[in-house]
């Protein structure tokens, strides 16, 4: 078995995009056996990326679940399994024949996540959509901005990864724990627009208590702020600024070397363009590795900002393993931490369909040329 916190846990996985296959990411990375059913015709490329970090960590088979051998297939697959993943849209499953009802009926155990971006009811239910679509009606998108400018979408961040796969990751562990006392699996419903929503909590919050003006790009936190910003240095790199507290925005003034007297009070906010103006001609003055060095050991909060390449090499990231070194591709390692059943480093992802022969035969199928015939695996 893998090592980490979840190893023996056993996982089937109905491959998908995105948010599905971070969510069994995750699981991996933290010790699960996850089998990957690639929804492939025999001889045919499958979804995403040959060497898609997302798909990591885990064994592939290639079945194809149009044909009711491939279906009865998977079901085997389930029959011994704690997890089963899927990300269609709703009543695909129940239409192909793998719906909870059918699982459950032979592994009432099993806890069936399901990832979908409007969820499993609803007038949207059945509709298209993508991340910028979830996050829209949400309410998580329309805040991030510049001022007088539209939304801009955060990358797929908000909607696929952080509403959506991670979600859905922690659903299925505590319908895990749930199922300690009552020895039954359930299904869990992750719907992006609602986790997109769930991420917005602290905003509604702020809102009420009157310290979110409404205003697109005109807050504390959303770039309003001079001293909650990204600015551009001399050789057109970019700094982090987050000197909320009077303590660190002391320490900024200082790295800056500007006269804390003749500076506006940071907190007034008919004063934001002004001081705007003044940290923009200071930073301007340095390149972004200098303002690093200058701000080390100080509590300025002025940190770079690295693009994605950049991140393995920053001293801190480094240090601490943030990210490894996987099939040849420098990627992010597994979080979070554990101090008693650290995970491994995951595997490559295999190619697709590899493991198929050796995955059947642990469920004692021996048929495979029937079923090849029959055109239900690859």
């Amino acid at each position: 078995m893998k090592a980490g916190p979840l190893s023996g846990l056993k996982v089937v996985e109905l491959a998908g995009l995105a948010p599905g296959p971070f969510a069994t990411m995750i699981l991996s990375d933290l010790g699960a056996d996850v089998v990957r059913v690639d929804r492939a015709q025999p001889g045919e490329d499958v979804l995403g990326m040959p060497t898609d970090p997302l798909a990591r960590g885990r064994r592939s088979v290639g079945i194809n679940t149009k044909t009711p051998e491939g279906v009865e297939l998977v079901l085997k697959l389930c029959d011994t399994a704690d997890v089963l993943i899927e990300g269609f849209r709703p009543g695909v499953a129940e239409r192909i024949g793998l719906g909870p009802d059918v699982v459950h009926a032979r592994n009432p155990r099993l806890v069936y996540g399901r990832m979908t971006g409007w969820g499993q009811d609803g007038p949207l239910a059945t509709a298209a959509g993508h991340d910028i679509n979830y996050i829209g009606i949400a309410g998580a998108l329309e805040p991030i901005g510049r001022a007088g400018e539209r939304p801009v979408p955060p990358l797929n961040l908000v909607g696929d990864f952080g509403g959506g796969g991670l979600l859905l990751a922690m659903g299925i562990l505590a319908a895990l724990f749930e199922r300690t006392t009552s020895g039954k699996g359930q299904v869990v419903d992750a719907s992006m627009v609602d986790g997109a929503a769930l991420l917005t909590t602290s905003l509604h919050g702020m809102a009420a208590a009157g310290l979110w003006g409404g205003a697109r790009g005109d807050n504390m936190l959303d770039g309003g702020a001079p001293f909650y910003d990204t600015y551009e240095t001399a050789d057109g790199k970019y700094v982090a600024v987050g000197a909320i507290e009077m303590r660190f925005w002391g320490d900024l003034v200082k790295v800056l070397e500007l006269d804390p007297d003749s500076l506006p009070l940071h907190v007034d906010k008919t004063q934001w363009p002004k001081l705007r103006e003044i940290l923009a001609a200071a930073i301007g003055k340095h390149t972004r590795d200098d303002l690093v060095a200058r701000a080390e050991g100080t509590d300025a909060c002025l940190t770079p900002v690295l693009a994605p390449g950049e991140a393995a090499a920053h001293p801190h990231n480094a240090a601490r393993g943030t990210f490894v070194e996987i099939g040849g591709m420098v990627q992010p390692a597994p979080a979070p931490r554990f101090d008693r059943t650290p995970p491994e480093t995951p595997e490559a992802p295999r190619a697709k369909g590899s493991d198929t022969e050796a995955v059947l035969a642990e469920l004692g199928v021996t048929d495979l040329d029937a079923l090849r015939a029959a055109g239900a695996i690859a």
